[in-house]
């Protein structure tokens, strides 16, 4: 294989991201480049990542914590584009289960029944298709836990116990909660003498 030019090789590395969809590891954009050099591949990214910024307004090519690269659009504009998006990547209901499993994992089948319904069956069978999800069999009972997988396609990494952290830190902002006391007037009492 003859020697790629920097621009040729660059241009490699965009169509990549850009058709994948999906985080993609250093191998993989290695093998994409067709520099097959980890050196020039990861300054080519370097020099792709401060392109964009430069270049794009709504979107990006950001480095995850595990290395990986993934072509998306910038996380302000989601709101934006909502009503253009051709089709959301999951359902509602199936998002709002798998929102569930990322937050309460490990949970079993059982429990996912009865807060999301008997429905959650096709869920389930969705999510794992797409390799969101994993189970164990305890018993009869299957216990559900989001993959690796998971994690990189919605930029989330670490320990599932301090992503739950995480999560509920995001949900409820601890510096917007306010505890009102109750107002408790004391007068003071006075004897009527009849």
């Amino acid at each position: 294989m003859g020697k790629i030019e920097d621009d040729d090789a660059m241009a490699r590395l965009e169509a990549a991201l850009y058709s994948a969809g999906r985080p993609l590891t250093i191998e993989e954009l290695i093998k994409a480049s067709g520099t097959e050099s980890r050196t020039k591949t990861l300054a080519l990214m370097t020099n792709l990542v401060k392109k964009t910024k430069v270049v794009f307004k709504a979107i990006e090519v950001a480095s995850l914590p595990d290395g990986s690269y993934v072509f998306q659009l910038k996380p302000e504009f989601n709101t934006v584009i909502r009503k253009y998006a051709s089709k959301p990547l999951l359902p509602t209901a199936t998002l709002k289960t798998l929102s569930y499993i990322a937050y309460m994992q490990p949970v079993s089948s059982k429990r996912l029944v009865e807060v999301r319904g008997s429905g959650v069956y096709m869920h389930l069978k969705l999510l794992q298709q797409l390799d969101y999800i994993e189970h164990q069999n305890v018993g009869r009972l299957k216990i559900y836990n989001t993959t690796e997988k998971f994690q990189k396609y919605f930029g989330i990494q670490g320990d599932k116990d301090l992503l739950k952290q995480k999560l509920f830190t995001k949900v409820r902002n601890p510096s917007q909660v306010v505890i009102q006391q109750p107002q408790i007037s004391v007068e003071p009492l006075t004897q009527v003498n009849n």
